[in-house]
């Protein structure tokens, strides 16, 4: 599928199916759409042709690829999902038009990307991404030279073909995205870069930590020079053969199944090592009553007698957290997560949207100015909206395992990162 099928998928509801007896099944995840579509952007800024092995094909990637298509990279894919990817040349001048959708990653890193071009590069989305936060993106751009028209979603870039780059300060407290584009384009800039983040916070830091690790990979010198200043010297980007990883967040609904359910999950090629945030999963799930094992490469997740409350700090892996909460609902005692205030931003503002959720099924959620404070109690069937946001229809389908009569408004946003999970949630069950 491209990105416009994606795109034209029917808005469908999803009666949430509820487990009889505990679950037992393997699952082979999609590949990780934080390096997939990192790993895109390197190979069409890379010296060199890459190829990609097993890459995630879903509405995300797919805008992605398209908007590196549309900025003269040559992409083809194979038939067994590869991707082969041939740099544009370093002097295309391009007019282009590029479709953000509601992909972070794609309003983040493609225009410091685009800047490095000459020509006029339009950005916009949809009408949910024009709520996003954007301003930091443009600002930096601002500071490094390039002429920027508009203040959000949509704007224009009218780019000269070449960035000085230097020192930057900008407040990265909305998303840690604004860091990692910048990162991910500056071996072009002439100067390379030496960023700062000047805000009180900086969510998802294990995401720049994948950033400077994919660079490095690619021979390119970037590195911490504290928690919160990054240095990327000028230079090329190697081309590279990549084999990308599961995405391991996407893992958290069918682990959290195996809570749920009392059952067992294993999912297949778990990396030990990885620069994922999904692999704060296991100690999370681990503190609310999974037992975990790993053997032949594979992660198996056992579901204990009960679900254990959680009173924790998601600030570095927020976009694990509604699969936390959905948990949460769902466990023995009462439950606080914290941290999290930077999911406002998100697809939608997700410590809302989860509370109105989940007190419309009879729960008992209470929003906190940073997270949410959950006590369990008997929920009842409803409806539940996805807000079209792709976490919030999986945590509809982890409560449904225990709660019946769930439907999902609109279960086709999993096509964002996982259009398989319908397919795959059935597998278990």
């Amino acid at each position: 599928m491209n990105s416009s099928d994606y795109s034209r998928l029917e808005e469908k509801s999803w009666l949430a199916p509820t487990a009889v007896e505990p679950i037992s099944g393997t699952i082979q995840l999609p590949g990780s759409k934080s390096l997939t579509n990192r790993e895109l952007v390197l190979s069409a800024l890379a010296s060199t042709p890459s190829t990609l092995i097993a890459p995630l094909d879903s509405r995300d990637s797919q805008l992605m690829i398209q908007a590196l298509r549309n900025l003269g990279t040559q992409i083809t894919r194979d038939e067994r999902g590869n991707l082969s990817i041939v740099p544009a040349a370093t002097d295309t001048k391009v007019q282009a038009m590029i479709d953000c959708g509601l992909a972070g990653t794609v309003m983040r890193f493609v225009p410091p990307v685009a800047a490095t071009f000459s020509g006029e590069i339009s950005f916009d989305g949809d009408e949910a991404a024009r709520k996003r936060p954007m301003q930091t993106t443009i600002d930096s751009l601002r500071k490094l030279g390039v002429n920027v028209i508009g203040e959000g979603l949509p704007f224009t870039i009218q780019a000269l073909g070449k960035v000085e780059g230097g020192e930057l300060e900008i407040d990265a407290s909305a998303s840690s995205q604004f860091v990692s584009g910048l990162l991910l384009a500056a071996p072009r800039f002439s100067k390379g870069l030496k960023l700062k983040h000047s805000g009180k916070d900086l969510p998802s830091e294990p995401h720049i930590e994948m950033t400077l690790a994919c660079l490095r990979a690619r021979r390119v010198k970037a590195y911490a020079t504290s928690p919160t200043s990054w240095v990327v010297e000028p230079g090329a980007i190697s081309g590279a053969e990549v084999i990308i990883e599961p995405d391991l967040s996407n893992a958290g609904p069918f682990l959290a199944a195996a809570l749920v359910t009392k059952g067992k999950v294993v999912i297949k090629n778990w990396p030990l090592e990885t620069t994922q945030v999904g692999k704060n999963l296991i100690g999370i799930l681990q503190q609310m009553g999974a037992k975990i094992g790993f053997a032949d490469g594979d992660l198996t997740c056992l579901g204990g007698d009960s679900i254990r409350g959680i009173d924790i700090d998601m600030h570095d892996s927020g976009e694990l957290a509604p699969t936390i909460v959905a948990l949460a609902a769902l466990a023995e005692s009462e439950s606080t997560i914290t941290g999290i205030s930077h999911l406002r931003g998100h697809e939608t503002d997700r410590i809302n949207a989860l509370v109105t959720e989940i007190n419309n099924l009879g729960g008992k959620a209470t929003e906190l100015a940073d997270g949410i404070k959950i006590t369990p109690t008997v929920m009842h069937g409803g409806s539940w909206d996805s807000y079209g946001d792709h976490r919030m229809a999986t945590a509809a389908a982890i409560i449904g395992l225990k709660v019946p009569d769930i439907t999902v408004n609109d279960i086709n946003v999993v096509s964002k990162t996982m259009p398989e999970f319908v397919s795959l949630w059935g597998q278990l069950l």
